[in-house]
């Protein structure tokens, strides 16, 4: 029994990283999932609105809005959200079907710390847009 007790230990304090150190993303791996997502294409800014407040107490728990127009003739394939300081930086990936014209999704999001959360709609004719936003957390979140 205490043979075992330890062995389970053991495991477990492999699999914990030192104080301090926590699993974040980094810049350049939220930069490749945008690539990937966009198929290397660089979003422009505009058609997509990010709503998300630029100060939040506790980010277990942050209220979020992302709506897309798309231009003209076009309409909106998918709809991605990136928080670059969360250990798993796609929060949001959300698909429409051709009766959707101008999609708008609300939801709550964990952010792990401040950071810039970053929006990015696809549109039917392969182009991309984006928004961001920079977001200051007072009470961290998804680190456990």
């Amino acid at each position: 029994m205490i043979a075992r007790r330890a062995l389970v230990l053991a495991g477990a304090s492999v699999l914990t990283m030192p104080a301090g150190q926590r699993a974040r993303a980094t810049p350049r791996e939220v930069t490749e999932q945008i690539a990937r997502v966009t198929g290397g294409k660089v979003p422009q800014p505009g058609c997509v609105k990010l709503d998300l407040a630029q100060m939040v107490e506790n980010g277990n728990a942050v209220g979020m809005t992302v709506s897309a127009d798309a231009p003209e003739g076009r309409r909106v394939d998918s709809l991605h959200v990136f928080a670059e300081g969360n250990p798993n930086p796609e929060v949001v990936h959300a698909v429409f079907g051709p009766a959707s014209f101008a999609p708008k999704l609300s939801t709550r999001i964990r952010l792990a710390t401040s950071q810039t959360v970053v929006a990015v709609a696809v549109m039917d004719d392969g182009s991309c847009w984006t928004d961001s936003v920079t977001v200051l957390v007072t009470l961290a979140a998804c680190l456990e």
